[in-house]
C-alpha cells in the first residue's frame, strides 16, 4: 500500500475528522473562555481587590522601573508575572470546570436505559416431559 492511499484511509476514518473538528471547536471554544476570563470575570476580581485589571502586575527581577507594562519589562529582562499567572490559572479551572460538566452531560445521555428483565426461556423438552410425568404422578 502507497503511503498516499495509507494516508487516505487514514484521513477517511471517523477518528481522524472527529479529531480534527474536535481540535477546531476546542479552538474556537478556547478564545470564548479567555474572553470569558479576560474581559468578564478578571475585571471582576480586580474590582473586588480595589483595581480593575492585574494581568499586567509583576515583581521586576532585572532592575525594571515597577511602573512599566508587563511587555516592555520582559524586553528589559526578568519579571516575575504573577498577575499574568493568576489570570490563566483562573482560565484553567473554568475551562476544566466546563469540560468536566460537557462529559458529564454526554455521559448522562449516552447511558442506556436499563433493559427489561429477558423473558424466561422455554425448559427444554426433557424438563418439560419429566414435569408433565411429574404432575401426572400427584394426580390421585
Amino acid at each position: 500500500m502507497s503511503l498516499l492511499q495509507e494516508f487516505k484511509s487514514f484521513a477517511i476514518k471517523g477518528n481522524a475528522i472527529d479529531l480534527a473538528i474536535g481540535v477546531i471547536i476546542g479552538g474556537a471554544f478556547g478564545k470564548i473562555v479567555d474572553s470569558l476570563v479576560g474581559d468578564i470575570i478578571m475585571p471582576v476580581v480586580g474590582r473586588l481587590i480595589g483595581r480593575l485589571d492585574f494581568s499586567n502586575d509583576y515583581i521586576p527581577l532585572a532592575g525594571q522601573p515597577a511602573h512599566l507594562p508587563l511587555a516592555e519589562a520582559k524586553k528589559l529582562g526578568a519579571v516575575f508575572a504573577w498577575g499574568n499567572f493568576v489570570t490563566i490559572v483562573v482560565n484553567f479551572i473554568i475551562l476544566a470546570f466546563i469540560i468536566f460538566m460537557l462529559v458529564k452531560l454526554i455521559t448522562y445521555l449516552k447511558r442506556e436505559q436499563p433493559a427489561a428483565p429477558p423473558a424466561p426461556a422455554e425448559p427444554p423438552e426433557e424438563v418439560q416431559l419429566l414435569r408433565e410425568i411429574r404432575d401426572s404422578l400427584k394426580r390421585p
